[in-house]
């Protein structure tokens, strides 16, 4: 049975923008998601429709120590995290991309795994926060998106997933079949929504916030 959150209160609500960096939108990146780069308009639109409803918006950037001590199996998986051409703290590569809508005050939470959970103060924010829902938006679907939504819920956060403004890129075939970006961000949502999170459109979502209204 899918999850469905009926409510929204957006004093207890935190939008959570995964890994939306230069080493994965830029095009060209080493670690390039050009379906993430595509959906930099409709996730600005959850950004500041998030802004106008008075929910906090934090990001987060995935970097390593440019030494390697702290890549773990990372340097394993991704040549490019390996010979230090991306997701080495300190380069361009690791900054919010220049279209997204980040202002200089958000929260910027700096993550070495796929959770955004896992070794950060994220935890201890949300709760100071007094937050009760965490919205997940970024890339890409089957790996950060996914460990962080599902971290959340493990920890009782009522946990919403973007469907629109998530995104990965193609997997080559490792022995298992090779699948498309669409693909993997589908499978990825079918198993988010049957098991972890709320799943949902940026329309349905901002759909349900408040407007504000001028004075």
């Amino acid at each position: 049975m899918p999850l469905d959150i009926a409510r929204l209160d957006p004093a207890r609500t935190v939008l959570l923008v995964i890994d939306m960096q230069n080493d994965f939108l830029q095009p060209g990146a080493p670690l390039e998601s050009a379906a993430g780069r595509a959906m930099i308009p409709t996730l600005n639109i959850a950004i500041e429709s998030c802004r106008t409803a008075g929910i906090p918006v934090l990001f987060t950037t995935h970097v390593h120590r440019r030494t390697g001590a702290d890549m773990g199996a990372f340097a394993r998986l991704y040549p490019p995290v390996a010979t230090r051409s991306a997701l080495i703290d300190g380069t361009p590569g690791v900054d919010i991309h220049p279209d997204v809508a980040r202002l200089d005050t958000d929260e910027l939470i700096k993550k070495h795994r796929y959770s955004a959970f896992f070794d950060t103060d994220l935890d201890t924010l949300l709760r100071g926060m007094d937050t009760s829902t965490v919205v997940v938006a970024g890339v890409t679907t089957e790996d950060c998106v996914q460990s962080t939504a599902r971290d959340a819920m493990f920890r009782n956060f009522d946990t919403v997933v973007l469907s629109d403004a998530c995104a990965t890129y193609d997997h080559p075939d490792l022995g298992y079949g090779a699948m498309t970006a669409d693909q993997v961000h589908t499978a990825s949502l079918v198993v988010l929504a049957q098991s972890t999170a709320h799943v949902t459109t940026v329309q349905q979502f901002t759909s349900r916030l408040p407007v504000a209204h001028p004075a």
